[in-house]
C-alpha cells in the first residue's frame, strides 16, 4: 500500500505562484460554478482503535456461509495453500503493471506460463495476458470478429445474463447488433441458429456448460457457423475443460471464460480475471497484452511484450480495443493453481464436481423438485422450486447458501468438490421441510 505525503499550505502557496495562480480555485476556473463541490460531508477522523472496532463492526454484519451450493457465474472451489503463499510474496504484489515491462522478466515469464497454460487449457494455439472479467472478455471476442460487412452477432440466450448485458453495453456504441438465439429445452437452439444467420453474421456466441449447468451441441454450431463463414465464440468454465472436450477439439475460434475458478476465492465479486484465447489466424486480433519468447544479445531466454498494436492505446473510439493492461496477480493466481493441481488433480476436481451435482440434482428430484431442462449437465442444473425465496432463506438459517432463486418457483443449483454427502443430505432435508 503506497504512502500518501500531503503539501503543506506553504509549499501550496509556492506552487501556484510559479504557475501565475492565487488560489487552487483558479486551478478549476474552466468548470462551471454549479458543477463544483464545494466540500465534501465527511465525518470527523477516527483514531487506529475507534477505526478497527467500526471495521470489524460493520464485518459482524456479513452473512458468511459455511456450505455454499450457488454458482452462477462464481464458484467455490478448494485453493491450495500454495497458491497463496506463492503469489503473495512482495515480488509479484505490485501496485501497477511496470511501464518498462521488459525489466520485469519474473513478471513476464509468469504471464508466459499463464498463456502457455490457458493455450493448453482451451486446445487453442494463442492467448492473451488476460482481461478484466468474463464478461469483457466475450465483448472484447466480438469486436475481434466484427467487420463492416458482418456486422451482426447472433448471441444464445443461455449465456449468463451479466455476460448479455456487458456485451450489449459494448457494442451499443460500434454499430454491432446483437440477436438472440433462441433456448430450446435448455440448449441454444439449431433450429433457430439456421433460420437467422447470414453472409453479415460475424459470429456466433455460446456457453458451454451454459447459464444453466447445461452442456451445448458445441460442433455442431461451429459447423452452422462455419457454413456461412462465421466465427464461433465459447465462453466456458475452466474447470469443466478438465472433463469435457476443449474448445479447439470442436473447432471453436475464440474460447473464452471467467478464470475465477482457478484458484480465487469468491471475494464478493471479484477482482477475477477474463481469460481469452484464439486460434492462429486471428492472433493479431488479440486485444491488450501478448508475452512472447525470444533471446537477448548474448543468446540468452527471455520474455518480451509482443503482436500489441499501438493503436489500441492512442485510437480511442477507432481503435479494436482499448484494454492495453491486464489483471496480471490474477493471471498468476490462475498459472498457479494450474500447475499446483496439475493435469490429473484438474480432471479429478472436474470429476468430483460433477458426480456431487449430480447425486444432488438425485436427491432433490425424490424430494419432488424436477429438472426443468432434461439435459446433460456438468456441476450446475435448475429445477422447479415452487417456494424458491423461502427455500433460501430456511438454508439461510443454517448457514448454507441455496442455489440461487430464478423467479419465484425455480432454483440454479450448484456442487463442487467441496459439497460433501453429508452436506447434500442436509440440504435436502431442510427443503423437504419447507415443501
Amino acid at each position: 500500500m503506497g504512502r500518501y505525503v500531503i503539501s503543506s499550505p506553504d509549499q501550496q502557496k509556492e506552487m501556484l505562484k510559479e504557475i501565475g495562480l492565487k488560489s487552487l480555485d483558479d486551478l478549476y476556473s474552466a468548470v462551471p460554478e454549479a458543477a463544483r463541490l464545494k466540500q465534501l460531508n465527511l465525518p470527523e477522523g477516527r483514531s487506529e482503535l475507534e477505526t478497527g472496532r467500526m471495521m470489524k463492526a460493520m464485518a459482524a454484519a456479513n452473512r458468511k456461509y459455511d456450505r455454499i451450493f450457488r454458482g452462477a457465474g462464481a464458484y467455490d472451489h478448494y485453493i491450495p495453500a500454495v497458491v497463496r503463499s506463492v503469489t503473495t510474496k512482495e515480488q509479484f504484489v505490485t501496485t501497477y503493471t511496470p511501464y518498462q515491462a521488459e525489466i520485469s522478466q519474473g513478471v513476464l515469464q509468469s504471464i508466459f506460463e499463464y498463456q502457455t497454460q490457458i493455450c493448453e487449457l482451451t486446445g487453442l494455439d494463442v492467448s492473451n495476458a488476460s482481461v478484466y472479467d468474463g464478461a469483457v472478455a466475450i465483448a472484447e471476442a466480438i469486436f475481434m470478429v466484427q467487420e463492416r460487412k458482418k456486422s451482426t452477432i447472433l448471441m444464445s440466450e443461455n449465456l449468463n445474463p451479466q455476460y448479455i448485458a456487458v456485451a450489449r453495453t459494448y457494442c451499443e456504441s460500434r454499430n454491432v447488433e446483437i440477436r438472440m438465439l433462441k433456448n430450446e429445452n435448455g440448449r441454444t437452439s439449431l433450429e433457430d441458429l439456421s433460420q437467422q444467420i447470414s453472409e453479415e453474421t460475424a459470429a456466433v456466441v455460446v456457453q458451454s456448460p451454459n447459464y444453466y449447468g447445461i452442456i451445448e451441441d458445441v460442433e455442431q454450431l461451429a459447423q452452422k457457423a462455419h457454413e456461412f463463414k462465421a466465427r464461433l465464440i465459447l465462453s466456458v468454465n475452466p474447470i469443466a475443460l478438465g472433463l469435457l472436450k476443449s474448445a479447439g477439439e470442436m473447432d471453436v475460434d475464440i474460447c473464452v471464460g471467467e478464470g475465477q475458478p482457478l484458484g480465487m476465492p469468491l471475494s464478493f465479486g471479484g477482482p477475477y480475471l477474463g481469460f481469452m484465447a484464439c486460434k492462429k489466424e486471428l492472433m493479431r486480433k488479440l486485444p491488450g497484452r501478448i508475452v512472447g519468447q525470444t533471446v537477448d544479445h548474448d543468446g540468452r531466454r527471455c520474455y518480451v511484450l509482443t503482436l500489441q498494436a499501438r493503436e489500441q492505446h492512442i485510437r480511442r473510439e477507432k481503435a479494436s480495443s482499448n484494454i492495453c493492461s491486464n489483471e496480471a496477480l490474477c493471471a498468476m493466481t490462475a498459472s498457479v493453481y494450474l500447475a499446483a493441481v496439475g493435469p490429473d488433480g484438474l480432471r479429478q476436481v472436474a470429476e468430483n464436481s460433477a458426480s456431487h451435482a449430480h447425486y444432488l440434482q438425485k436427491k432433490l428430484a425424490e424430494a419432488g423438485y424436477g429438472l426443468v431442462y432434461d439435459q446433460p449437465f456438468f456441476h450446475e442444473f435448475l429445477t422447479e422450486c415452487p417456494k424458491a425465496h423461502e427455500v433460501e432463506e430456511k438454508l439461510a438459517e443454517k448457514g448454507i447458501l441455496s442455489g440461487l432463486p430464478i423467479g419465484e418457483d425455480r432454483m440454479l443449483w450448484c456442487a463442487t468438490e467441496l459439497n460433501s454427502k453429508s452436506d447434500i443430505d442436509e440440504l435436502v432435508e431442510l427443503v423437504k421441510e419447507v415443501g
